[in-house]
């Protein structure tokens, strides 16, 4: 049978950090930390592989879990010299869950398990501290009574506050042993009244019913929804570990904390954390009392006292540690510790949770340092992240303004990075609701809680009046890439009132705020935010990466604005330059609604002559940013119908802009209308049925190229044919390109080099690819209407369907998000495949949206596309995610 109880203690382990899968995250560092020699309390891990059972069994216990568990828990006592369940000096363990990916706050965890009504009085007496004891016992009844017994936390919590106030109390922390006494006699009444049972008295009944409890913590909704967010498994399962309590709620001698190895919100190389003194590690985690800082240096103001200070010899102890652990995870650690008494243990590790910016900074000085190589540098960059680098920034102008208004509420910690704006919303619920109505809102809470992950998704930022930079509002924003704000203690936040208050200053429900969670200000009203720009260790890491990839980015552009962004975030070309997207413009419209309702080839032929200055002018300005670079131009693809009004009120305009009845016009919107428009007469059908339309298309690039060259611009003229179905459409308008082209050298007398090629968005192009590869000398795949039409989707409805085939495993995610491999991804290699029969090496380009995925690249990569095409600020997250591609492929 294979062994599912592995123990840990005494400076040996019998796990170790390679058996994350087995012993989960935590499990597996508690037994790498004990091997290393540091002081880590014994403990038992119980692997996934029961949690997986226990289900499989119907929430039971395998045969023979229950002896193996109290065998560990044997080994335990003869490490620690105490008994559990000993009435004098009684062992308490932590029941704390652990999966083999981070899952912060989002399972449960017991602490003081073992104690009861005798036990309780045994620990007073052993310790010589009586409100040490009754502290313990109220923390283990609370947490025991939600978690295990399923009772509300404000339950607990209200009795808590009453007694506060009736004592004058500003703090847990001013509480005595008789209040303690006083308000555990009234959460075991409290629990009776809820659950019809009395409180169990039986330590080994407890560890039974908490084992259970955690494994069952990893089906609850807030660990189902964190999983979906971060698209864990759900086969993963969690282990449990069992671990001899150690105590930071012994009085002044005593706290607890948690501190990462470098700042997890710039990256710098400085130890940074936070502690609270006589406190137990849920305190300082989820954000009840704010807590103080580990450095000296690390200070905001002077009536803070750091670690350092308080504990000199802790603080020693705790940098040698961390030295030790960056040493050899070779990574930033997150690391939770408790001191008891003077002396330190380690009670977590694991790889910290970091902002874009610091996991840039990390990767890049960590090279530096000559622990890790380039490649794993890049490796360890999720590309997804990067967009946090490319969140907006405060204009510093308008901060300015804004300040010299009184418009600055208050300051927090800046916990998570971005500049955002939003309404205020006082509830997880109604930041979903206001997301789905289109709204961009700002999520307020005292602290948030893991129930909130749905809410802190929805909202724009967060922002919390309690609770430090390690609370659980600032490692799951940093996790998610949420902008984020903590500990803003000026603020009273009044969920009753639907309000928050600073002083006088009153931010009602729906009133817009700006955080900045660089900086940690709070603003009244919207202030203006500035792109951020690719500089320092991003600069470096993406160099690095663009010396290890081959496979080409390019951006999809229709202005000169979006080509500019697209070139300053590292873009080698355009891949799509949208032509109908110019003749929405305001000035255009008119004009292209003229050549619509024209009843003759002469007069539609007469409006088009207006358009193709405007076209020629665009084009010029696009190829003059891209100078020297290739721009792929896609003839016009949608059907005509999209440009006609819609309206009522829009047709009356029409009508009397252009001099027509408004029945006429609404009789050729009539004509065009379509049953199925995305199937219908678009693409380059209206090439062959209007081919005035691309010859002014045609004429305007290539006139608008020999221009550019004629001024000393490189320009490298690309002319997509979209929608095509068949070589013989393909074969036609390519002759129409060449004759316009031909015509325009000889009238300009300049020649520019030019691309005709082919979209590739139609099952039937890829499966005829080497018949179009006659005359297309380049493919670019659309992979949004390829897979449109592959699946017979609208992928303008699918969305309300497709999270049911995704959440019942019937795709394995959304295939307009990730292409799908299966069945897009085939006719993709088809159509390459045969490409390359007619033309060898013909190039191949993706111009969907896929083009800025990283799990999609990782596949054009293997199957030898030679260029992505995203949106501008995708380009950078490409680029990465075409260098980790190239690197995965090289290690195969």
């Amino acid at each position: 049978m294979a062994k599912r109880v592995y123990f840990f203690g005494n400076g040996k382990a019998d796990g170790t950090a390679q058996m994350k899968d087995l012993l989960g995250g935590k499990g597996a560092n508690l037994a790498e930390m004990t091997n290393l020699g540091l002081p880590v309390p014994p403990g038992i891990t119980i692997t996934t592989e029961v949690c997986k059972e226990y289900f499989q069994l119907g929430q039971k216990f395998p045969e023979g879990l229950w002896e193996e568990i109290l065998e560990g828990m044997k080994k335990i006592e003869e490490v620690v010299g105490k008994k559990f369940g000993d009435r004098k000096m009684p062992l308490l363990v932590a029941v704390r869950s652990g999966a083999p990916v981070s899952m912060p706050g989002m399972m449960d965890t017991i602490l003081n398990l073992g104690l009861n009504d005798e036990s309780v009085e045994g620990l007073a007496e052993s310790t010589g501290n009586e409100r040490f004891a009754w502290d313990s016992y109220r923390r283990f009844i609370q947490m025991f009574g939600n978690v295990v017994m399923g009772i509300p936390h404000e339950k607990f919590e209200e009795i808590l506050e009453a007694k506060k106030e009736e004592v004058g109390a500003k703090a847990d922390i001013d509480l005595t042993a008789e209040d303690f006494k006083d308000i555990v006699k009234k959460y075991k009444e409290m629990v009776k009244r809820e659950t019809g049972q009395e409180f169990p008295q039986d330590p080994y009944k407890q560890l039974e019913m908490a084992v259970r409890a955690v494994f069952d913590s990893w089906n609850n909704p807030r660990a189902i929804r964190y999983r979906e967010i971060n698209k864990i498994p759900e086969d993963y399962g969690t282990a449990v570990n069992v671990v001899a309590m150690v105590f930071g709620n012994m009085g002044n001698t005593s706290g607890t904390g948690v501190a990462f190895t470098r700042n997890p919100s710039t990256g710098e190389n400085e130890f940074y954390g936070e502690y609270l003194k006589n406190a137990q590690g849920e305190d300082v985690v989820a954000g009840i009392r704010t807590p103080q800082p580990l450095r000296k240096s690390q200070k905001t103001d002077e009536s803070q006292v750091s670690l350092e200070e308080e504990f000199p010899e802790v603080y020693k102890e705790l940098e040698r540690i961390r030295d030790i652990l960056e040493k050899h995870y070779r990574d930033m650690q997150d690391i939770e510790f408790t001191i008891e008494n003077g002396k330190l243990y380690m009670l977590q590790t694991r790889t910290g949770k970091r902002t874009a910016r610091a996991a840039v900074k990390i990767a890049v000085d960590l090279v530096k340092e000559g622990l890790i190589t380039k490649e794993e540098a890049i490796m360890r960059i999720d590309p997804s992240l990067i967009n946090q680098l490319l969140h907006p920034m405060i204009d510093e102008e308008d901060k300015k303004r804004a300040i010299a208004e009184g418009r600055l509420i208050t300051k927090g910690l800046p916990a998570a990075p971005g500049a955002v704006s939003g309404k205020v919303v006082f509830s997880a619920d109604e930041a979903v609701e206001m997301k789905e109505k289109g709204e961009k809102v700002i999520l307020v809470r005292h602290e948030t809680s893991p129930e909130d992950i749905h809410g802190m998704h929805a909202a724009e930022g967060i922002l919390t009046a309690r609770g430090g930079m390690t609370s659980h509002a600032a490692v799951v924003a940093r996790g998610m890439g949420k902008t984020c704000i903590v500990g803003a203690e000026t603020i009273t936040v009044d969920y009753d009132k639907q309000e928050f208050r600073v002083g006088d200053i009153v931010v009602k429900k729906g009133d817009i705020i700006t955080i900045d969670g660089s900086t940690g200000e709070i603003f009244h009203g919207e202030i203006k935010t500035i792109p951020a720009n690719i500089s320092g260790e991003f600069e470096e890491l993406m160099k690095w990466a663009d010396e290890i990839r081959d496979l080409k980015v390019r951006v999809n552009a229709d202005t000169p604005e979006d080509a500019l962004q697209g070139r300053k975030f590292g873009a080698e070309g355009i891949g799509l330059c949208r032509t109908e997207h110019m003749f929405f413009n305001e000035d255009r419209i008119p004009v292209v609604r003229e050549m619509i309702l024209a009843k003759t080839k002469e007069e539609r032929e007469k409006a088009l002559e207006k358009l193709l200055p405007m076209q020629r002018s665009d084009f010029k300005a696009i190829f003059e940013v891209m100078d020297g670079l290739p721009v792929n131009i896609r003839l016009l693809d949608p059907p005509l119908h999209e440009f006609l009004p819609k309206t009522e009120e829009e047709f009356e305009k029409t009508a009397k802009e252009m001099g027509l009845p408004v029945e006429e016009i609404k009789k050729r919107a009539e004509e065009l209308h379509e049953v199925n428009p995305m199937l219908g007469l678009r693409g380059s059908r209206l090439g062959i049925a209007y081919p005035e339309i691309y010859e002014m298309q045609a004429r305007a690039i290539i006139e608008a190229a020999c221009e550019c060259k004629k001024e000393g611009i490189d320009v490298k003229p690309e002319i997509m044919l979209p929608l095509i179905a068949d070589d013989r459409e393909l074969a036609e308008l390519k002759r129409m390109i060449d004759r316009v082209a031909a015509e325009v050298f000889v009238e300009t007398g300049v020649e520019v080099p030019y691309q005709v090629g082919t979209m590739i968005e139609i099952p039937r192009a890829a499966l005829i690819a080497d018949q179009l590869a006659r005359d297309a000398e380049y493919f670019s795949f659309g992979t949004n209407d390829l897979t449109q039409m592959t699946f017979g989707l609208s992928r303008d409805d699918a969305g309300k369907f497709i999270g049911k085939y995704v959440e019942k495993g019937i795709l394995k995610g959304d295939p307009f998000m990730h292409i799908d491999e299966n069945g897009v991804g085939q006719l993709i290699k088809i159509a390459i495949e045969k490409g390359n029969k007619t033309r060898p090496g013909i190039k191949t380009g993706v111009c969907g949206e896929h083009g800025g995925d990283p799990r999609s690249i990782n596949f054009f990569q293997q199957v030898g596309i030679q260029y992505v095409s995203p949106s501008p600020f995708r380009v950078p997250i490409a680029r990465l995610a075409a260098a980790q591609a190239k690197i995965r492929l090289s290690n195969k």
